[in-house]
């Protein structure tokens, strides 16, 4: 009898402990989702998001305006989530279930748009409701639009031999210093390349100049942090293509954390030619000024150089 509910218990413990593993990868895939789509909603909203126009253009929209634009949102991203989405799971046979997905979509989309306002001093508490409103959603457009395509910009499509190359990969980045070296190299060059084609069209723009004039230095501070954890999630935490390769590599920086800021380092370094080269900065001007157009441009510049290394 005693033995009978020693297994009865032992099996009760056993079956909790796996429904609550099941439970936690649940919420770690849920997780890592939401870090997928964000990250897609950055690198299709950020330029965008640098555009006085579209500023205007929300802070005097009507409600009627800001209901057609969330309309207009849901149908475009339904359609987009009914091919591929920012999940890694697929349910495009279940209809409630890509309408649900639509609106996270556009909620994640509300949120990076309104988180990224109010970092740029576009949203302050001194600004209306209305206005505000109309900013984020209007901007959270492209962001909700990324936030769907998230698997299509920079999916693993070479997952499929990721196995079979893997091993060979990661042993042939440590064979010698040589094989650090171009991997650094690699790394840097995406880098630059993605930095460049991001920020090329921003650095002559008015909004540079207009947004640093309005950032103290906690603002910049925590424009350098959302810089370096954006291009973080994208290379290594949004579960986009090789992810797990870049995890392993060996080089010179190529471990996540020295990998982000040596990237960010290099963006920062691009920037600062792109506003030089538009004569947006010059060397009579004082460094203060250099730093903070710089980190205000840096921000799409390193998500661009995120992008780039995965793109290589």
């Amino acid at each position: 009898m005693r033995t009978a509910i020693v297994k009865a218990n032992f099996q009760q413990k056993g079956s909790k402990g796996v429904a609550t593993k099941r439970q936690k990868n649940v919420w770690r895939s849920e997780i890592n989702d939401i870090i997928r789509g964000a990250c897609g909603g950055f690198l299709f909203g950020i330029p965008l998001l640098y555009t006085m126009e579209v500023w205007w253009i929300g802070s005097l929209a009507k409600p009627q305006l800001m209901m057609m634009a969330i309309a207009f949102m849901f149908i475009v991203v339904y359609l987009l989530n009914q091919i591929e989405g920012f999940r890694k799971r697929r349910y495009t046979w279940l209809a409630h279930q890509v309408a649900m997905d639509t609106v996270e979509a556009i909620a994640i989309g509300l949120v990076c748009s309104a988180f990224m306002l109010l970092l740029l001093r576009e949203l302050t508490p001194e600004t209306s409701l209305k206005e505000s409103l109309g900013k984020i959603i209007f901007e959270s457009v492209p962001f909700a639009l990324g936030v769907a395509l998230a698997n299509q910009l920079l999916g693993d499509s070479r997952n499929g031999n990721a196995k079979e190359q893997g091993t060979d990969q990661v042993s042939s980045t440590t064979k010698n210093k040589e094989d650090d070296l171009h991997a650094t190299f690699t790394d840097v060059g995406g880098t630059l390349i993605g930095a460049t084609i991001i920020a090329f069209n921003i650095a002559p723009t008015d909004e540079i100049p207009m947004l640093a004039a309005a950032a103290s230095p906690p603002w910049q501070l925590a424009m350098i942090a959302t810089s370096l954890l954006i291009s973080y999630g994208i290379v290594f935490q949004a579960g986009f293509s090789d992810q797990q390769k870049r995890k392993q590599q060996k080089g010179l920086f190529q471990r996540p954390s020295s990998e982000t800021i040596m990237s960010y380092l290099v963006s920062l370094l691009a920037t600062a030619f792109m506003l030089w080269f538009f004569q947006k900065l010059t060397f009579s001007d004082p460094w203060t000024m250099w730093l903070d157009h710089t980190l205000m441009l840096g921000l799409p510049a390193t998500i661009g150089g995120a992008a780039g290394r995965l793109a290589i």
